[in-house]
């Protein structure tokens, strides 16, 4: 969430910035709803000062035992009105709210301005892509015919964009979990925690889900929501909490399954395990001050990099551009993996900077160390990674002629030593 008093002090700097995200937003409305309740505040205001000179005169007029019944009798209606005008006032502050959480995060100075993915930044490529002297297969290919996965039951069950795991894929995606998680809570400083994968409307404000995208959710019939990633119920961990900045930062990695209703794809990558209603994933979280959440969100990213970089998957990082950054982020790097079938790079991680957009609308602050008033935290986030979307990557990228799969070196401790997949 926005501040509140930057907006309607800073309107057009906030115009502007909103606009290179592609935004048009009705602000006549938001400083229509700001003057309102000012006037308010301000009627609200005399009105109590009315009380209290009442109180006084009828104090006074009761000590000399005159006649107070009509000063009584004007406070009463002092009193009504005061209680008129508060709740118009909360009324105007709550539709003020509500506006303000339609607005998406402003975009840090350094991201590039454009309209979509095309004005995506690139930054550095890591790897060489493999060289095949035959045609290779995609990985929905490939893992059906070494009997690792199985979507034609998983429809029967489920429906379609669902997926069983079965034999040696249900057990390259537990060891692709166990993997991830012990690099970043061995080598990389992270704690690990385990999250509900159900949680309320609040957690779902507080990250910027909600109110705006509902319709990207499965929601239960207790009012609950499945989890879109391990970021909702991380972040708000300390939801409305007061921090030490002693104890900043502090960094999470958490492994969940993620659901996701995928509206709008409309058919988008509907073959194989790229963009599934579940899926498994291990997030990093990150809460932290203001003055080094950029240089967190470098070590972040090059935290998710290093599974990259250690199970030797070809990848490019690219900053997103304004017209593609996501409601919640200010600033974001997505790491994208070679896909040989595709010919091309697709993310497998997004690794983005908050700023205080998330701490404000889940009021969580710290306590600065050298006294004062306290302050938002940053939020950082980051897939660290997209387990169904690295478990493809493994397969195309480490595919062999006779459609069996080399078991990459770092992955080979968590299978039991094997070197290959094969039938």
């Amino acid at each position: 969430m926005l501040d509140a008093k930057f907006v309607l002090s800073q309107l057009d700097e906030v115009k502007q910035r909103l606009l290179t995200r592609g935004l048009e937003f009705d602000f006549q409305s938001l400083l229509t709803l700001d003057q309102e309740r000012r006037r308010l505040q301000q009627e609200y205001d005399e009105l109590r000062h009315q009380q209290s000179q009442a109180g006084a005169e009828i104090a006074r007029l009761q000590k000399a035992k005159e006649d107070a019944a009509d000063k009584i009798a004007e406070m009463k209606l002092v009193a009504m009105r005061s209680k008129e005008v508060s709740d118009q006032r909360t009324q105007a502050e709550e539709e003020l709210n509500k506006l303000l959480l339609q607005l998406p995060n402003l975009p840090h100075p350094d991201v590039p301005v454009g309209t979509d993915e095309s004005h995506n930044k690139f930054i550095r490529s890591v790897g060489e892509a493999p060289v095949f002297d035959f045609p290779p297969h995609d990985h929905a290919e490939l893992a059906e015919d070494l009997q690792l996965v199985d979507f034609k039951r998983a429809a029967k069950v489920s429906g379609s964009r669902f997926v069983f795991m079965t034999g040696e894929g249900a057990r390259l995606e537990r060891a692709l979990i166990q993997f991830m998680l012990d690099v970043q809570t061995r080598e990389r400083g992270y704690q690990e925690i385990m999250p509900p994968f159900l949680v309320n409307a609040d957690s779902l404000t507080g990250t910027g889900q909600l109110p705006k995208f509902e319709e990207d959710l499965f929601k239960t019939t207790s009012d609950h929501y499945l989890i879109p990633t391990a970021e909702v119920p991380v972040t708000n961990y300390y939801r409305d909490e007061i921090l030490s900045e002693s104890d900043l930062p502090i960094s999470f990695a958490a492994h969940s399954a993620c659901f996701r209703s995928e509206a709008g794809s409309y058919g988008k990558d509907t073959k194989g395990l790229i963009r599934q209603h579940q899926f498994n994933k291990v997030e990093l979280v990150k809460f932290t001050t203001p003055e080094r959440s950029y240089g967190d969100l470098e070590r972040l990213t090059a935290d998710a990099e290093e599974i990259l970089k250690k199970l030797e998957l070809p990848y490019q990082v690219v900053t997103l551009c304004t017209g593609d950054l996501g409601f919640s982020s200010a600033k974001t790097y997505d790491l994208e993996v070679w896909f040989p079938s595709q010919d091309c790079y697709r993310e497998i991680s997004s690794c983005s900077n908050f700023e205080d957009f998330q701490a404000r609308r889940a009021n969580i602050r710290y306590r600065p160390e050298g006294g004062g008033k306290p302050q938002y935290v940053h939020t950082l986030n980051g897939s660290g990674l997209a387990v169904g979307r690295t478990f493809a990557a493994i397969l195309e990228n480490y595919q062999q002629v006779d459609g069996s799969i080399c078991v990459p070196e770092a992955l080979q401790p968590y299978l039991g030593g094997e070197t290959s997949i094969s039938v």
